[in-house]
Formats: C-alpha cells, sequence, structure tokens
C-alpha cells in the first residue's frame, strides 16, 4: 500500500519520503543526514531500508544531506545530467558514490519515476512523477515560476500532489527583501505564489486529483492559514466540496502528521 510523508518542506530545507511497501525513496534530503534519519524514524521507517534518493535541484536546501546519507547507506542518486554535475564541482556527490542522470520512465523496484521539468533559477530544476501499485501515483511540484507545459502534462491525473505555494505577491511585494531578490522570487524561474498554485490545483482536480499538500511556504512572505484559505476558495468556487472531492493539507517546515497512505 503507498506511503507518502513530506519530512521536510521550505527554505530551510526539503524531503518526501515515498514507499509502496517494499521500494522506498526519497525526493531531496535538503537538511542534515542525522535529521533525515530521526524523521523517518518518527514515522516507523528505517534509513537503512531506502532505495534511492532522487534530486529536484542543486540548492542547498534540497542537497545538504544527499552525500552522507548516499555514502552511509550505499544509496544511489538521481538527477538531471546538470544538477549532478553542478553536485560533484560543489562536493555534495562524490565519485565514490553512484550519481547517475534521471530518464524517462525509469523502474526502481515496483516504482516507475517520471521526471519533468520546472523553471526555476538553478542549472535545471525537476520535478517527479511516481507511479506505483494499484495505478496509484503521486507527484512532486516545487521550486517553479510557473506551471511548464511538461508539468503540466506529467502531473495531470495524480492522486497526491505536492504543490508549491510558496508565497503571498503582495506580501513579498510589500516586505523588507531587497527589490533584486523581490525580482527573483516573483520571476518565471523564481517560485510559484499562492493565487498561481490555486489556479492549478482547481485544473488538478478537475483531471481526478482528489489530495493535494501545499509545499515550500516561504517564512517570510506566506502563512500556512493564507496559503490553505486562498486554495481552499479557488476549489470550493470551482464546485468541488473539501472532505467529499478532496483533502487539502498544508506541509510543516518539519513533520508534524502521520503519513499519508493511498
Amino acid at each position: 500500500m503507498p506511503k507518502v510523508c513530506q519530512l521536510f518542506s521550505g527554505s530551510t530545507g526539503n524531503s518526501i519520503f515515498m514507499s509502496d511497501g517494499q521500494t522506498k525513496l526519497l525526493v531531496d534530503a535538503g537538511v542534515s543526514a542525522k535529521r533525515i534519519e530521526q524523521a523517518l524514524s518518527a514515522i516507523g521507517e528505517d534509513a537503512g531500508e531506502l532505495s534511492a534518493i532522487f534530486v529536484t535541484h542543486e540548492h542547498s536546501d534540497h542537497i545538504k544531506g544527499v552525500r552522507v546519507l548516499a555514502a552511509r547507506y550505499g544509496l544511489p542518486v538521481y538527477a538531471d545530467r546538470n544538477v549532478l554535475g553542478s553536485m560533484m564541482e560543489s562536493g555534495a556527490v562524490t565519485d565514490k558514490i553512484h550519481a547517475a542522470p534521471v530518464y524517462d520512465n525509469m523502474q526502481i523496484g515496483g516504482i516507475e519515476i517520471v521526471p519533468f521539468e520546472n523553471s526555476h533559477d538553478s542549472v535545471a530544476c525537476l520535478g517527479y512523477r511516481v507511479n506505483m501499485c494499484g495505478d496509484r501515483s503521486i507527484a512532486v511540484c516545487t521550486d517553479t515560476g510557473y506551471i511548464t507545459d511538461e508539468a503540466r502534462r506529467a502531473i495531470t491525473g495524480s492522486d497526491l500532489v505536492f504543490l508549491e505555494s510558496n508565497h503571498e505577491v503582495t506580501m513579498v511585494q510589500t516586505g523588507p527583501y531587497p527589490f533584486y531578490l523581490k525580482r527573483r522570487i516573483l520571476s518565471r524561474r523564481g517560485h510559484l505564489s499562492n493565487e498561481a498554485c490555486s489556479e492549478f490545483a482547481t485544473e488538478l482536480l478537475a483531471s481526478g486529483t482528489t489530495r493535494i499538500v501545499l509545499a515550500h511556504l516561504s517564512r517570510e512572505n506566506n502563512h500556512p492559514d493564507i496559503a490553505r484559505q486562498t486554495t481552499l476558495s479557488a476549489l470550493t468556487a470551482a464546485g468541488f466540496t473539501e472532505e467529499r472531492d478532496f483533502r487539502l493539507r498544508v506541509s510543516a517546515p518539519e513533520n508534524e502528521e502521520r503519513p499519508i497512505v493511498l
């Protein structure tokens, strides 16, 4: 039975655990290996049973624990070829770690991984759709300035989507960040706003998605209640009813809930 849990979320670190009961994966490892081990233990999982780590991009809040975890447990690391090159240069992976480019429709155990391109100010940035047993599918779409055509095609119809709801535009515009940083966040290579998230969430529910987890919220330019209400209002206005048609969660910076079982 598929099981998934966002262990960490946001600018301080990101990591999502997924399992079909046998094959166990991490998407990103953006905090220390020790903290990931502890977070896995808290949900009844053992880091020693992981099968692989999939990396979205090379920013530190997504790769901080990769090298130690991969070396400690002999885990393969998969990412875009250019991201791996950047990680090799920075020492985030070494030649002692099996690091290989991700490719379309690759199989890890009984799980199929479908990468898709996001738009972010990194050397490359991927999201992932993960297809599991029983026709269950989970998608991770964060760190993107807008929903790319490739992301839309890949994600549509997923049962559960981790979807970026990074910021409230007015909070960025009126906040204390310097102009260059505001421009970065609001650009098409920045992060997805609450409003953009809510618009795509409406599309997703129309395609059959039943669970959405709002992820990668900014601590400075957002608030969980604002993010949730923005998406909830859009879904309600579109004619969907919470708990009947969908379930909506907001990821905490560090997991506070039980895993989602599909």
